[in-house]
């Protein structure tokens, strides 16, 4: 990660705002049905990724003055639903990795948000789960438009947040 962020700031001599969508999805199991496999990975790809690119990043975040981060999390880490729990411990721990960095930041004008997404409407996801109601899922585009206001000097308040966008089911 380092190297990532180090390649912006070479290219564009500063860093001010981190978009973190690296995430991944397994389900269908029981808490005692998963296998330490599965733990892993969901833990790698929702929150142990986006520890390595916040350490990494709000140094230069910082140094901006008004840097901002934005993550993508899940709904299902304030509405859980059985035969997630890997899925729903990381997404809900990642929400509080983003809530405490905007805490530790908030003197430096820097502010950290976490989106809360229900099902989006993607080719993998309509594929997944065919029989679903796609009406009901979010676009993501209405993603992107939340995440890019939330990235704005008019959101410079909001931090700390964890903003649900549920589509049609709430």
């Amino acid at each position: 990660m380092n190297d990532a962020v180090q390649s912006v700031i070479t290219r564009f001599g500063r860093l001010d705002v981190l978009v973190h969508l690296l995430g991944g999805f397994a389900g269908g199991q029981t808490v005692a049905e998963t296998d330490d496999a599965t733990w892993e990975r969901m833990r790698d790809l929702n929150l142990t990724s986006s520890f390595y690119v916040l350490r990494a990043a709000v140094p230069h975040l910082r140094k901006s003055g008004k840097g901002r981060i934005v993550a993508i999390g899940s709904l299902t880490a304030v509405e859980p639903h059985p035969q997630l729990g890997a899925y729903i411990t990381f997404k809900a721990a990642l929400a509080m990795l983003v809530r405490t960095v905007a805490l530790e930041n908030k003197d430096a004008g820097l502010t950290a948000n976490v989106v809360l997404p229900g099902t989006m409407d993607t080719p993998e996801n309509r594929k997944a789960i065919p029989n679903a109601d796609f009406s009901k899922w979010i676009q993501p585009s209405d993603v992107v438009n939340l995440v890019l206001s939330l990235t704005t000097e008019r959101a410079s308040r909001v931090t700390g947040a964890a903003i649900p966008i549920g589509g049609r089911n709430v």
